[in-house]
């Protein structure tokens, strides 16, 4: 599944020119033309920033074989996005396809424990023995991918990128195994909210969008839970734009419930109400607020905690009736 954000912007309308009123009957009347109006560009360091970028996504190669069962192989895989190279891993289904494909986005886990394709392990496998291609992208500065020195600095916003050119390189690849026409996302915390701005910066780009207890589409939400109280964080991106009462813009435009006009995609929330990491209010309000917008949302419930135990089968059956539903 594919997977970003749209900021409105409303262009002044010219004005008729007025012709010259002493002019002599002989002349013909001539009138400088009005400059079209232009928009300031986004800051970088933002959802419409992303939208105003270019996404570069290709040369998805693969690797060694990982594993291998009767179900599918699993192999390594590098990939570019723009001027970063990625790892990850890539399940691929026997058989002839061509097969759905899904992009999976992992939840934090330290960059310094972190290896190829760590996270989302049951959803990688469980997705394959289904009929999916698993694309699992290890992000910017995970395991084997190229460092981004300024990651921290820019909201770690470059997993957005990531995600959205891991979907860019599975349409650029020449592997006939991947139905090039269904391809979803799926992400988990972290990875939730990076899908919350993939739908709002690339709205399209994926065919269905599922987020797992994902964290807050407000980004100060999750600043203040996270990185408020952690100086090594707050630091540096207050020294570069400003704390956020005294550069309101700035620190909104970070945020994809402020763009929630652009999503088209279908997506699917499940969140546990036993969640003590990221807060089940978020995903109420944001399934609320995209709804009363007429977006395609549907919400799941489940007497769960965060990284979901005795509800984490019945989740997975309902997201892949829901893909097997979009992806189509």
């Amino acid at each position: 599944m594919v997977a970003l954000l749209l900021t409105g912007c409303t262009v002044a309308s010219e004005e008729t020119p007025q012709a010259v009123i002493d002019a002599q009957p002989s002349e013909t009347p001539t009138a400088e033309p009005t400059p079209t109006p232009t928009k300031d560009a986004a800051h970088p360091v933002s959802l419409p920033g992303l939208m105003e970028q270019e996404f570069v996504g290709s040369d998805l190669t693969l690797g060694k074989i990982e594993a291998e069962n009767a179900s599918y192989t699993r192999y390594q895989v590098t990939y570019q996005s723009n001027e970063f190279k990625i790892s990850g891993i890539l399940n691929i289904p026997k058989g002839e396809g061509p097969f759905p494909a899904l992009v999976l986005g992992h939840g934090y886990i330290d960059p310094k424990i972190y290896t190829i394709g760590r996270g989302l392990k049951r959803e990688q496998d469980y997705l394959a023995r289904e009929g999916f291609i698993v694309l699992h992208t290890d992000y910017r500065n995970h395991a084997g991918s190229d460092d981004d020195p300024n990651n921290m600095l820019n909201f770690r916003l470059g997993y957005t990128d990531d995600v959205i050119n891991a979907a860019l390189a599975l349409l650029d690849s020449d592997l006939p195994v991947i139905d090039k026409n269904r391809i979803g996302y799926l992400g988990r915390s972290m990875g939730g909210g990076i899908g919350y701005n993939v739908s709002v910066v690339k709205p399209d780009l994926f065919d269905a969008i599922v987020l797992y207890a994902p964290v807050s589409p407000n980004y100060l939400q999750n600043f203040n839970r996270w990185g408020v109280n952690n100086p090594e964080r707050y630091e540096p991106v207050y020294a570069a734009y400003g704390k956020p009462d005294e550069n309101p813009e700035f620190w909104s435009n970070l945020s994809a419930e402020k763009f929630y006009a652009n999503v088209s995609d279908p997506i699917l929330i499940h969140h546990g109400t036993l969640d003590d990491t990221c807060d089940i209010a978020w995903s109420e309000k944001a399934v609320a607020e995209m709804q009363a917008l007429g977006k395609d949302v549907e919400f799941l419930t489940y007497r769960d905690g965060h990284a979901f135990g005795p509800f984490w089968t019945e989740s997975m059956v309902n997201t892949v009736e829901f893909l097997n539903k979009h992806l189509n």
